[in-house]
């Protein structure tokens, strides 16, 4: 998780035919390629991880919340072959491989989670010896990529490096000719950072310096930008970033230029100087929820403050069951074999079993069933916008909202902006 705010067999292929995993024939550990006999008991059970504690727990009910929306719209469409989907009852803690193995013996085909980052190694491991789906709605560090799940691990949530190419943009949006980076030290700010500086050589744009600094040690990197003067400069940080831009502050460099990457992204109001972040801009993953879709939500908890990751975690559970609708079986080996298909995804069960056939844009599960049953290739588009996963279940399409700091350091949205490449 970065601080915030979807493969399928044709249907042709019948109801004892689906695309499986890890065969030796395909593209390495997540190859989908071999066709096996559909072995699901035929109720569909999507589990929910929430691994959310302490100050991040107010994620929990935004999740749950999507999670039994989507499940119940998929139940008034008429569930799967004819049967409710069931949510299995989720309780939030720290502990993701305890919450997995629990999820495996209550018999879950498909698993929506986690949320940070760090624990997806442990429910991936659980879950995919037991081959069940994984589709987190919150994991973005770039190295879960080339984790080995058996081809069963899906993320509805870009990576952080997708947000580099956005990030030049933006700069060079303003007329910028000449760059600045400034990370926080860790993995975070250093892939996000080689990333910006790609992005910034690739688009014209000469990095003149980048430094990494520790959190609440950024004077010397703000000395850096400050010498160099350049023309919009990048902050990526996290705990250090309030630090970051009050040092950039001190030393001369004007908020207009400042541009905030995700984990950067804050109402910071009176805690920063007055002025210090006028005119700078923020970029923060994903799509402002629509007024329906909010009110959708607080019809299912009229408690619910806060949407983030709502949009993706309704959109994870809509894919896994449309990939179980797809392979007419809801067994988790099918789920992950279809999921890329159904996605809009251009490797997998569809290209191999319809090469030819134009994918039919759909936005909810009716439609989509409608058109899977009518014998078409599907393209899910949902509350989070295109999917489109890839070999590695990665999304390949990701969308930014573009927030503006005023003179008071609050932040407004202003605007959107998409990073994509072909799936694949």
């Amino acid at each position: 998780m970065a601080r915030s705010a979807g493969l399928r067999g044709s249907a042709v292929w019948g109801a004892a035919v689906v695309m499986t995993l890890g065969a030796c024939s395909g593209s390495g550990d997540n190859a989908r390629t071999a066709p096996v006999e559909a072995s699901g008991d035929g109720t569909l059970r999507i589990g929910l991880i929430l691994d959310n504690t302490g100050p991040q727990a107010f994620l929990n009910a935004a999740e749950l919340a999507a999670a039994k929306l989507a499940i119940q719209e998929i139940n008034a469409a008429g569930g799967h072959k004819g049967r409710p989907v069931e949510l299995l009852p989720a309780s939030a803690g720290g502990d993701t491989a305890v919450q997995a193995r629990a999820l495996a013996d209550a018999k879950a085909d498909a698993v929506i989670g986690p949320t940070d980052s760090s624990q997806a190694p442990a429910a991936i491991d659980v879950l995919s010896k037991a081959r069940i789906t994984l589709i987190s709605p919150a994991n973005t560090a770039p190295e879960l990529s080339g984790y080995k799940s058996g081809g069963y691990y899906f993320r509805t949530a870009a990576a952080d490096i997708a947000q580099a190419p956005v990030l030049v943009k933006l700069a060079k949006d303003a007329g910028a000719k000449s760059l600045a980076v400034v990370y926080e030290e860790g993995n975070y700010g250093q892939d996000v950072s080689g990333a910006v500086s790609a992005s910034a050589k690739a688009g014209g744009l000469d990095p003149v310096t980048v430094s990494g600094f520790k959190a609440g040690e950024a004077q010397k990197s703000a000395a850096a930008v400050r010498d160099a003067v350049p023309d919009a400069v990048v902050v990526i940080a996290r705990d250090g970033a309030q630090g970051a831009i009050a040092e950039l502050a001190n030393a001369g460099v004007p908020g207009n230029k400042l541009i905030l990457a995700d984990s950067a992204f804050r109402q910071y109001g009176s805690a920063l100087g007055s002025r210090s972040l006028e005119g700078a801009r923020a970029l923060v993953p994903g799509v402002f929820p629509s007024a329906h879709f909010q009110a959708e939500l607080v019809d299912i908890d009229a408690k619910l403050k806060d949407t983030t990751f709502a949009a993706e975690t309704y959109d994870a559970v809509n894919l896994a069951a449309l990939a179980a609708a797809a392979a007419e079986d809801d067994a988790g080996t099918s789920i992950a074999g279809t999921l890329i298909s159904v996605s809009g995804g251009t490797s997998g069960s569809r290209a191999a079993a319809s090469p030819s056939a134009k994918p039919t844009v759909c936005s909810t599960y009716k439609d989509c069933l409608a058109a899977i049953r009518d014998g078409k290739v599907i393209d899910y588009d949902g509350e989070s916008g295109p999917v489109r996963f890839d070999a590695n279940g990665d999304v390949t399409a990701a969308k930014y909202m573009v927030f503006t700091y005023g003179a008071d350091n609050k932040a407004r949205l202003r605007g959107s902006e998409a990073a994509g490449r072909s799936a694949g």
